[in-house]
């Protein structure tokens, strides 16, 4: 019949269908694409820069001994300094009442008062200045609807560690206005740098994991070195305790006891390791010592350095073993820097721990640190090297 259609002309004589796409898994859609990720990695890489002045800057004001110098606790009034001589006198009444004024610096004028101040201002401010940084970017993302899938809650948990880290600062610095303190308790230091390790951590894997695509990070959990990953996990966490052991001999001035190495003035294990005066003439309980005694404490830092420096030997010839040039160059690369660290670490301690080794040893931990989570996520997430490469 001549009205009559062939069989599959409507098919052959429709329009073509459109050729699939590759990479929709790095499409628009959710503010996946790589655009998206870069302008996140570079908000994440501000905020580790700012996070890591704030360690800085936080030592400092341990070492220069001004973490007590403001003796409120003022998130948003506090962000103004004194204005004029009159708000000075304020201030540095404020801070004459203070156990540690009292009992350290009862000769302390305005004019010596006003740098230990600045020091605290400046920490604090910048502490502010992480929150409002970390606000910008998060409630920006979701504004524009460019927040990657499935990161809300993790940039939301950043923000959350940031917060509840102002209260636990502050949870220190009262600890030294008790009366008979003239320094803040060495177990809540431990307790507030090692949030900020946490929180510098988490921007880094962050960082690292927005850095390839999510069809690359899918590719390469198929080949993830599985051993590796574990014994760098367990050496994350081991620096991370030397870290705290770290605040804990910098919150009693245990590195300037003894500035001999590798005895302790002689001896490889101090003498009355045990004892802490309890003020009334005795001793106090035993575990006191563990926090409070100089040599004590200084000799468990030193014997746990000599064992994380083993053990990061032991990660780094398995991470040499891999078959992907990247991660072992991370293996090489961080060992390195256990060296460098365990020579900064004896030099602070020959010399007494003077302002600028110290601050160099505790910015030592920041990029071993750091390098230490690259070997991790190395592993975890291994770069695939082309045959020919």
């Amino acid at each position: 019949m001549a009205g009559q259609r062939k069989l599959f002309e409507d098919v052959a004589g429709g329009a073509k269908p459109a050729a699939p796409q590759g990479g929709m898994i790095d499409g628009p859609a959710g503010g996946t694409g790589a655009g998206t990720r870069r302008a996140v990695q570079l908000w994440l890489a501000l905020l580790f820069a700012l996070v890591v002045a704030m360690i800085a800057v936080g030592g400092l004001t341990r070492l220069t001994d001004s973490g007590l110098s403001i003796t409120e606790w003022k998130p948003v009034t506090g962000a103004i300094p004194p204005l004029s001589e009159a708000d000075w006198a304020v201030e540095y009444d404020k801070y004459r009442q203070s156990p540690q004024f009292l009992l350290m610096n009862h000769q302390m004028t305005l004019a010596e008062f006003k740098p230990i101040f600045w020091w605290e201002w400046g920490h604090r401010q910048l502490g502010r200045v992480v929150g409002l940084v970390w606000a910008i970017g998060f409630f920006g993302l979701l504004a524009a609807r460019r927040m990657p899938a499935g990161w809300t809650l993790r940039l939301l948990g950043l923000g959350a560690l940031g917060g509840m880290q102002g209260a636990i600062g502050w949870w220190m610095v009262s600890s030294g206005l008790e009366e008979g303190r003239v320094t803040v308790a060495s177990y809540r230091l431990a307790t507030h740098l090692g949030i900020a390790f946490v929180i510098l951590g988490l921007i880094a894997w962050y960082y690292m994991t927005l850095a390839r695509s999510p069809a690359a990070l899918l590719q390469a959990r198929r080949v993830r070195e599985g051993k590796l990953f574990s014994m760098s996990t367990g050496l994350m966490h081991f620096a991370f305790l030397q870290v705290l052991l770290g605040a804990l001999v910098a919150g009693i001035d245990a590195g300037r006891s003894f500035p001999t190495w590798p005895l302790m003035n002689g001896s490889f294990f101090p003498a009355d390791a045990f004892y802490v005066p309890d003020g009334q003439g005795g001793s106090a309980p035993i575990w006191r010592a563990f926090f409070e005694n100089p040599g004590l404490v200084q000799f468990i830092h030193r014997m746990a350095g000599y064992l994380l420096a083993a053990f990061a030997v032991v990660v780094a010839l398995r991470g040499r073993r891999s078959v992907h040039a990247a991660t072992r160059s991370a293996a090489t690369v961080m060992l390195a820097m256990v060296a460098v660290q365990v020579a900064l670490g004896i030099v602070t301690v020959l010399h007494g721990a003077p302002l600028g080794l110290g601050l160099a040893h505790q910015l030592g931990a920041v990029v071993l640190w750091a390098l230490i989570l690259r070997l991790r996520h190395a592993a975890q997430y291994p770069t695939v090297q082309s045959l020919r490469g």
